[in-house]
C-alpha cells in the first residue's frame, strides 16, 4: 500500500483536516480516498446513495398507479420530463433499467437542488423526497 501526496492532499481538501490526521486516515483505508473521508467524516453519505435512495422511492409511487409522467424541476423550470410507459413498466419489473438509470443520472447531473415530481394523470403533482 503506497500512500501518495496526491491522496493526503485530496483528503485535506475535502475534509479540512491537516496532513498527519489525512494521512493517518489514508493509512486505516489501505489508500482508499473515499473511505479515509468517512474515517474522518463517519456522518457523510455518497450523493450516489442519495439518488439511489429517491430512485426507489419514484419506483414505488409509479407502482401505486395513476402516474402520468415523471419530471425533474429545478426551482420552477422543468430541466427533464419522461412520460410513464412500457419502458418505465418495464424496469420496475426488471426487464429494462435503462429509464431508471437515465432519470438518477439526470438527478445526479442537475445536483441535488433539484426536485423530483410525479405527474399524475388528473393533473396534479407530487414531489419524491
Amino acid at each position: 500500500m503506497e500512500i501518495t501526496i496526491e491522496a493526503i492532499e485530496k483528503v485535506m481538501e475535502m475534509t479540512g483536516v491537516e496532513y498527519k490526521a489525512a494521512k493517518e486516515a489514508l493509512l486505516k483505508a489501505n489508500g482508499d480516498v473515499d473511505a479515509a473521508i468517512k474515517i474522518i467524516q463517519p456522518g457523510t453519505k455518497d450523493i450516489g446513495d442519495d439518488v439511489k435512495e429517491l430512485i426507489e422511492k419514484l419506483k414505488k409511487k409509479v407502482e401505486e398507479g395513476n402516474v402520468d409522467r415523471i419530471q425533474i424541476k429545478k426551482g420552477d423550470e422543468v430541466v427533464f420530463s419522461v412520460p410513464v410507459n412500457v419502458g418505465i413498466l418495464g424496469g420496475i419489473l426488471g426487464l429494462a433499467a435503462a429509464p431508471w438509470a437515465l432519470i438518477a443520472g439526470s438527478v445526479a447531473a442537475f445536483g441535488l437542488g433539484c426536485r423530483l415530481e410525479v405527474v399524475k394523470k388528473d393533473g396534479t403533482t407530487d414531489e419524491v423526497k
